[in-house]
């Protein structure tokens, strides 16, 4: 139960999140477009968890994939979502701004 709710919450092995980005990972921002619009990690593609499911085609499959959001929860469900639908590497950043310090 204790390893599920790591999980979703993403606070499973640490992942180096630097070393994905150099390997081309693709960051996905999972917050409104007004939060996006109040800051975001350069380079990172908005798109909303309420429209993932409709702009999935904007995602490569063959790249890892970094979902972020404000806190956390968004871009775990978002996680979840996009293994759902054969994504086979995909990592929850969780907030943005902790990411952002990552993948320096």
């Amino acid at each position: 139960m204790l390893t599920m709710l790591k999980s979703i919450l993403g606070m499973g092995p640490t992942v180096d999140y630097s070393q994905l980005v150099k390997q081309g990972a693709q960051i996905i921002d999972v917050r409104t477009p007004a939060e996006f619009s109040g800051g975001h990690i350069p380079g990172s593609v908005n798109i909303p968890l309420d429209s993932l499911q409709r702009q999935m085609t904007k995602i490569k499959k063959d790249k890892p994939v970094i979902t972020c959001c404000a806190s956390g929860m968004r871009s775990a469900s978002a996680k979840h979502i996009l293994l759902a639908n054969g994504y086979a590497e995909v990592h929850n950043g969780g907030g943005w701004a902790g990411l952002q310090h990552k993948i320096r």
